[in-house]
């Protein structure tokens, strides 16, 4: 079973217009919701690949339900945990001719129900993989994601890493077996402007020998380029199409890996062509994208 954590999960309202004025009224020309949450688009894009995956987390007020609901009627399998106040956050996106966003803060954390979390990862069966990804509350402890990989580390249960900064730095001593940061992200880490394939491997190499078994760096619309385990460099470009929206396309990435990893039987050359195939359907469409687009991506490859 695959497991994915979402922290801070989120109502996703988005709108749309053909111009956005500051100081003014605007008026959406369409408007959808989504729930959001790194961990949620992991989990719905692997259920829509026929790999099972169940979704934790914390749930608050009628936001939370909202977020369950449209979970479970997207076909996901839910196991959230309910707080007792406060609400799930709403993100709210503009997109206009440019894109613009504003992020709710979500509800605090109690002690008791950390340690519920904490039970629930402790629960997992060797052989199963646990994915964490996106950011940590506020009013959570900020080494949060390396108390978890720290848990997990002699138990033979495969843990994935999407998430930047400190947050991924802290965790590669833990020898995640995936982790998935973009190329401006890994700059970021080594305090560098990333231009060239191989400015792009001598650093990914690095986080290796710090601890990464797998190293899978998104190029946006030049594809992507993975650093195996098996001592071998992957490089693949992206499918032609329209960017259309670029929320949940690295998610996809990841689902899309770990679902042709599990059907190929470990192979990281098609991993690296599903996750593809996978984070550029999504790209190509509003939400996330379903099996039939992603297979039609992945035949191009």
């Amino acid at each position: 079973m695959i497991y994915t954590v979402t922290f801070n999960p989120s109502l996703d309202y988005v709108v749309h217009m053909k111009k956005f004025a500051a100081g003014a009224i605007n008026r959406a020309e369409k408007e959808t919701i989504y729930p959001g949450g790194k961990g949620i688009n992991v989990a719905l894009v692997l259920g829509n690949l026929h790999i099972p995956a169940r979704m934790l987390g914390f749930m608050a007020g009628f936001t939370g339900q909202e977020i369950e609901r449209l979970c479970e009627k997207n076909g996901g399998d839910c196991d959230f945990i309910r707080l007792d106040s406060g609400y799930s956050r709403i993100n709210m996106k503009v997109s206009a001719k440019e894109e613009s966003a504003v992020n709710g803060m979500g509800p605090a954390v109690p002690k008791d129900k950390l340690k519920q979390l904490m039970k629930q990862i402790e629960a997992l069966d060797e052989g199963d993989t646990l994915v964490l990804a996106g950011s940590i509350p506020s009013t959570l402890p900020g080494d949060m994601y390396e108390q978890i990989l720290k848990r997990m580390e002699f138990r033979h249960i495969r843990t994935v890493v999407d998430a930047t900064g400190d947050l991924l730095r802290n965790v590669i001593a833990y020898r995640p077996f995936l982790i998935k940061p973009n190329q401006d992200e890994l700059g970021e880490l080594f305090s560098v402007v990333l231009h060239r394939d191989e400015e792009i491997i001598m650093c990914a190499k690095r986080l290796q020998t710090m601890g990464a078994r797998n190293v899978l760096v998104s190029l946006g619309g030049d594809g992507a380029l993975l650093l195996g385990e098996d001592g071998k460099t992957y490089r693949r470009p992206s499918p032609k199409g329209r960017l259309v929206n670029s929320v949940g396309a690295g998610d996809s990435m990841v689902a899309g890996f770990l679902a042709g990893f599990e059907a190929s039987g470990g192979s990281l050359e098609e991993a690296l062509k599903w996750g593809i195939a996978a984070g550029s359907a999504t790209a190509f469409q509003d939400w996330l994208a379903g099996e039939k687009e992603i297979k039609k991506l992945y035949e191009t490859l």
